[in-house]
């Protein structure tokens, strides 16, 4: 199933969410849950790197692209609930680790979910 994925754009929806369920590892915090006026065909999230943690711009794109590149796999190789919203704060450390190491760990938060 191809699913395209939307981006939030209201604060409010940043706010709601922020209100709402997290999980959280080294990598990451995952802010997830039901916002009112969703479409449910496709997948709302939003990727966020701080500039006071990550400085450079470089640096914050890098991190940002990791994400949406994993949660991409994760949508054609495990299921993600499209009743909800989904914001993921990234940490620092996801510049020292590898890839793969970080899709594992995003993979277990996400299974975890349901």
């Amino acid at each position: 199933m191809k699913s395209k994925i939307v981006a939030l754009s209201k604060n409010e929806d940043f706010k709601n969410l922020l209100k709402k369920k997290k999980t959280s590892n080294k990598y990451i915090t995952l802010f997830f849950g039901p916002l009112e006026d969703k479409d449910n065909k496709k997948l709302n999230i939003s990727f966020v790197a701080k500039k006071k943690m990550i400085r450079s711009a470089v640096k914050r794109n890098k991190v940002k692209r990791r994400l949406r590149n994993i949660i991409n796999e994760a949508i054609k190789n495990i299921s993600i609930n499209f009743n909800y919203s989904y914001l993921v704060i990234a940490k620092i450390t996801m510049l020292n680790n590898e890839y793969a190491i970080i899709k594992d760990t995003l993979f277990k938060d996400i299974k975890k979910i349901k």
